[in-house]
């Protein structure tokens, strides 16, 4: 329904009559929500949580290193820590959350991503090989598991029209979902090539659109290790998930964490446990690993949850 509502709304715009006379019909919709500005609304699902629908709570607060943090129930639609939630901060390889969803919703028909050499870029790497020819699965099991800037940058170049338009894909999914913090300019969190930012906010919103949306993304995940066969076009490749607590802390379902001097220890983490689904952010922090730990139990004991044993 709200998607045939976007698709009406987007051609609202200039309209003739039958008289001929040119007449103009504001939608009620911005131009970042109609489908003529922006492609990416195709799938559109927006989520806006109440920061100011704070759970209070007789636990101990714990004090973190992070500049960012923020904890939501999506169950309750309950905010459960926050500190600076929405500083514009740089996100690392967060960034391949939402590589992730651009990549998901354009698929290859053929489901052939051929790696090139300006794909090898940086030190995660899930072993690709220039000339190699990946389904958009592997790639995307590489890139989850391992962190694998080259099959980010695989991904990207394999876009229609190339890697600037999967950039321009990313920045125009970030619109779509009503966000106005983040801003991409690769496909991988690296450093040095423009002004790469987001707020724990904005990633709350972009991991609950791919947890949601993409039963793809979900099992991925929460996978642990994943093997990629040899074929004719690759070789084999092991991967293991590099994700902090999706061994040691009970009901952990992954997500995503990221390192870079400039960002500092990043982490989105989503927490299914207790018959609640919680999804925690962490920016530039020095003890990522640690402080998601102690926020997670904080807040499962603020929502009358005892919280699992966990190493």
């Amino acid at each position: 329904m709200l998607f045939l509502l976007l698709s009406f709304a987007a051609f609202l715009r200039p309209i003739f009559l039958l008289t001929g006379q040119k007449q103009t019909l504001f939608s009620p919709l911005p131009d970042f929500l109609t489908i003529i500005k922006n492609k990416e609304v195709s799938s559109l699902n927006l989520l806006f949580p109440s920061l100011d629908n704070i759970v209070k709570s007789s636990v101990q607060k714990p004090e973190v290193s992070a500049k960012s943090a923020l904890i939501y129930d999506l169950t309750t639609r309950q905010t459960l820590f926050v500190k600076n939630p929405k500083e514009k901060l740089p996100m690392a390889s967060l960034t391949k959350i939402m590589t992730a969803v651009i990549a998901m919703e354009h698929p290859r028909k053929d489901d052939k991503y051929i790696v090139k050499k300006e794909d090898l870029v940086g030190e995660d790497s899930m072993g690709a090989t220039e000339g190699e020819v990946y389904s958009l699965d592997d790639l995307l099991y590489g890139m989850m598991l391992h962190s694998g800037n080259d099959a980010a940058e695989t991904l990207a170049t394999n876009f229609p029209n190339g890697r600037n338009e999967f950039i321009k894909a990313m920045n125009s999914k970030v619109k779509a979902l009503g966000l106005t913090e983040t801003n991409f300019t690769n496909p991988t969190g690296l450093e040095g090539d423009g002004s790469q930012h987001t707020t724990a906010y904005d990633l709350l919103v972009i991991s609950s659109f791919a947890l949601n949306n993409f039963p793809k993304f979900d099992q991925i995940i929460q996978t642990f290790d994943y093997d990629i066969p040899y074929t004719s076009t690759h070789k084999e490749i092991y991967l293991e998930n590099e994700t902090n607590l999706l061994t040691s802390y009970p009901g952990v379902k992954g997500v995503k964490d990221g390192y870079t001097p400039e960002a500092g220890l990043c982490l989105v983490t989503y927490l299914d446990f207790g018959e609640h689904k919680i999804v925690g952010v962490i920016l530039g922090s020095d003890d990522r690993r640690g402080e998601m730990i102690e926020l997670l139990d904080y807040s499962l004991k603020t929502l009358g949850v005892t919280p699992p044993n966990h190493g």
